[in-house]
C-alpha cells in the first residue's frame, strides 16, 4: 500500500531537512507512524493547499477534528471514534512537521516531551510518592506543573483563553481548589447554585424583559447573575465528577430528539407543530419524553 511513499517524499517537502524526517519515520516510529509522517511530508511538498498552511491556519481544523472526536465518543460509535482519532493523530503529525520546518522540534521531540512530562507528573506511579485518591493526583499534578521551568507563575497561570467557556470555568475552579479554596463536597456547591439562581430571579422577575426594550443596566445585571448561575453549575458538575461540556451536549441532543418526536406525534394527529399553542406543544413534548424514556 505504501510503495509510492519513499524517502523522496520528504525531500520534496519545501526543501526542509528530509534526512531528519526520514530518520524519525524509519528508526523511531512504528510502520504506521512512519506512513503518516511520510504522507504529511508528501502532502506538504506536492499539494498546493497543504503547502500554503501554517500553524495558525491549521489550528481551526485541529479544533474541528477534536470536536468531531468528542461527538463520536458522545454517540458511542466505535467506528467513528477510530476514524476521528486518526484525523486528530494526523493533525499532530502535520503540526509537528511544521514545527520541524521552523527548526523548533519534530515529531520525535514532541513524543519525547510528552513521555517525560507524564513520568514527571505521576510520581506515585514512576516514583516514591503515595496518594490515596484521584483528588490527590490532581493536586500533585498542579503542584508539579506550577514548579516546572518556564511556567507562568500564579494560581491561574497558563489557563488558555481559547478554551470553551464551560471548560475554562472548570479549569479556574480546579486551580482554585488546588489551593484549598473549595467546597468540602457537592452539597456546598449545590447550595451556592441555589443562591445564585435566587439572585437571578430577583434581577429578572417573572414578566420582566431583558430584550431590546430593557435598560442597559438591567441587561448587564441579568447577564452578571446568569453568568454566576452558569459558573456555579459548572462547579456542581466538577464536584460530582461530571464533564459539563458532555452533560450539556447530552441534554441538547435529548431535547432535539424529543422535539422531533413531538413534531412527529402531532403530525400523526393531523396537527401542524408550528401552529399549536404552547400548552399543546408541551403536551406532545411530554408524550415524546415518556415514549423515549
Amino acid at each position: 500500500m505504501w510503495e509510492t511513499i519513499d524517502r523522496a517524499s520528504c525531500s520534496r517537502s519545501q526543501g526542509h531537512s528530509p534526512r531528519s524526517r526520514w530518520a524519525i519515520a524509519s528508526s523511531r516510529s512504528t510502520p504506521r507512524d512512519s506512513a503518516s509522517l511520510l504522507i504529511a511530508c508528501r502532502l506538504r511538498g506536492e499539494c498546493p493547499w497543504d503547502r500554503e498552511q501554517d500553524a495558525r491556519s491549521i489550528v481551526s481544523h485541529t479544533v474541528e477534528e477534536a470536536y468531531e472526536l468528542a461527538d463520536a465518543i458522545a454517540r458511542g460509535d466505535d467506528g467513528d471514534i477510530a476514524d476521528e482519532l486518526g484525523d486528530v493523530l494526523f493533525q499532530v503529525v502535520f503540526l509537528s512537521l511544521l514545527l520541524e520546518e521552523r527548526g523548533a522540534g519534530d515529531l520525535a521531540s514532541v513524543a519525547d516531551g510528552c513521555t517525560e512530562k507524564l513520568i514527571r507528573r505521576h510520581p506515585h506511579v514512576f516514583g516514591d510518592a503515595a496518594v490515596e485518591s484521584s483528588g490527590e493526583v490532581l493536586a500533585n499534578w498542579d503542584a508539579i506543573k506550577s514548579g516546572e521551568t518556564g511556567r507562568e507563575t500564579g494560581l491561574f497561570g497558563e489557563v488558555p483563553e481559547t478554551l470553551p467557556s464551560l471548560l475554562e470555568a472548570r479549569k479556574h475552579q480546579r486551580r482554585a481548589a488546588s489551593s484549598g479554596f473549595d467546597w468540602a463536597d457537592h452539597a456546598g456547591a449545590l447550595e451556592k447554585l441555589a443562591e445564585e439562581v435566587g439572585e437571578l430571579e430577583r434581577e429578572a422577575p417573572a414578566g420582566a424583559s431583558a430584550g431590546p426594550t430593557a435598560s442597559e443596566p438591567g441587561r448587564s445585571a441579568i447577564e452578571h447573575e446568569l453568568g454566576d448561575v452558569l459558573f456555579a453549575t459548572v462547579n456542581v458538575a466538577r464536584k460530582l465528577k461530571v464533564d459539563p461540556e458532555l452533560a450539556l451536549r447530552g441534554a441538547t441532543m435529548r431535547f432535539r430528539r424529543r422535539v422531533e418526536s413531538a413534531t412527529a406525534l402531532a403530525a400523526q394527529d393531523g396537527r401542524e407543530w408550528t401552529e399549536l399553542p404552547l400548552a399543546e406543544q408541551d403536551a406532545y413534548y411530554e408524550s415524546a419524553k415518556r415514549l423515549r424514556e
